[in-house]
């Protein structure tokens, strides 16, 4: 039996490293679309579910089932389980994905697309803030899927509902900056696995409030759902049962008077990490609304200051958060390639205008 509708097979592993990554999606209670159902026979005896489903289920070993399961993919009733799970008589079994079946096909949609590079095997693509990177959550039109679609559209080998290939890896609707699609399945598995084994090198650039006090320095601290607000992430302690271990590497490249313009190299890839890292250790990011730093944190109560920092919020209305470059071993030359994108406008602009404050108080 195939995974999906429509009468395609779909992939997956790829779809489960996707629910393993957790690469900073912007909806933290993503929508699961159920790809394939089955009812336990009376008579069964009890089995491991990975066993169980790998007998009935077309095109997925074992170790690709019990990799779904690991990742929150397999679920009884409405409980997910572990590969280890034992089936009982009765039970409704079903595998559920962040993708819709493929009936709910992707219509290309002409929006313009920055292609910082491209070959047969993949693009790179520079995202700009407030593009949805995904269709789901109520966004099913003007996301960057639609666009590569589009960009793709004589390329008889791609195909857009098709998940073993397109997004590698995403970024926040509001987080501007590199991107990497695969073009070919081979291409996907082999870029998906360099990131769910965190072998990819990749760098953020942002702006915080505050000034750091180390010129560089690492955030540890495991990242998890907040118990008190489910639509942000919250940091534990490192020997926490609760989250995700996550580590974060920064360093000061501008100290703008009551903010800092960072370097963050990621060790991990975690939901929001770059966000919550900083949120915790008190420099939230400038204009982050979510995780608090749309609001002045820093500086003097004098009129023209707050007059100064509300125009600076204005400037740049959202996270000034900017994917700036990735790097990754090519499929199929292995050649390690980097790539870079300079700060969009509105970050440019921001920086621009704290760095004449910066130079107004200090002459």
């Amino acid at each position: 039996m195939k995974m999906s509708a429509g009468g395609k097979e779909s992939s997956l592993e790829e779809e489960v490293i996707e629910l393993q990554e957790e690469d900073e999606m912007e909806n933290l209670n993503p929508p699961l679309y159920e790809h394939y159902r089955i009812v336990v026979d009376p008579g069964q005896s009890p089995l491991r579910i990975d066993r169980f489903l790998a007998d009935r289920m077309e095109h997925s070993s074992r170790s690709r089932i019990a990799m779904a399961a690991d990742a929150g993919a397999i679920f009884v009733g409405e409980t997910p389980v572990k590969s280890s799970y034992k089936v009982k008589p009765g039970e409704v079994i079903t595998l559920r994905l962040l993708r819709p079946p493929h009936e709910k096909g992707i219509i290309p949609e002409e929006i313009p697309l920055d292609v910082v590079y491209e070959d047969d095997q993949l693009m790179v693509i520079n995202k700009p803030a407030g593009m949805v990177v995904h269709p789901g959550n109520g966004n099913f039109t003007g996301t960057l899927v639609h666009a590569i679609a589009y960009h793709l559209r004589n390329d008889s080998a791609y195909d857009p509902d098709d998940p073993a290939v397109g997004l590698v890896h995403r970024i926040d609707k509001d987080t501007s900056g590199l991107i990497l699609v695969a073009k070919r399945p081979d291409a996907k598995t082999f870029l998906a696995k360099q990131f769910f084994h965190k072998t990819t090198e990749r760098t953020y650039k942002a702006l915080v409030w505050g000034a750091l006090k180390e010129a560089e320095g690492t955030i540890i601290g495991n990242i998890g759902r907040d118990p008190k607000e489910r639509t942000r992430m919250a940091v534990f302690p490192p020997d926490s049962d609760e989250g995700k271990n996550a580590v974060t590497h920064y360093r000061v490249l501008e100290r703008l008077t009551f903010v800092t313009y960072v370097a963050c190299q990621l060790e991990t890839g975690r939901t929001h990490q770059i966000r919550a890292h900083f949120k915790h250790i008190n420099h939230p990011l400038f204009g982050d609304e979510r995780y608090g730093g749309a609001k002045i944190l820093r500086g003097q109560q004098t009129a023209s200051y707050m007059a100064f920092a509300h125009n600076a919020l204005d400037l740049c209305p959202r996270q000034a958060l900017h994917a700036y470059s990735i790097g990754f071993e090519h499929p199929t030359t292995k050649e390690f390639l980097r790539f870079t994108a300079d700060e969009p406008e509105d970050m440019h602009l921001l920086l621009q205008k704290w760095r004449d404050y910066t130079a107004s108080v200090e002459s």
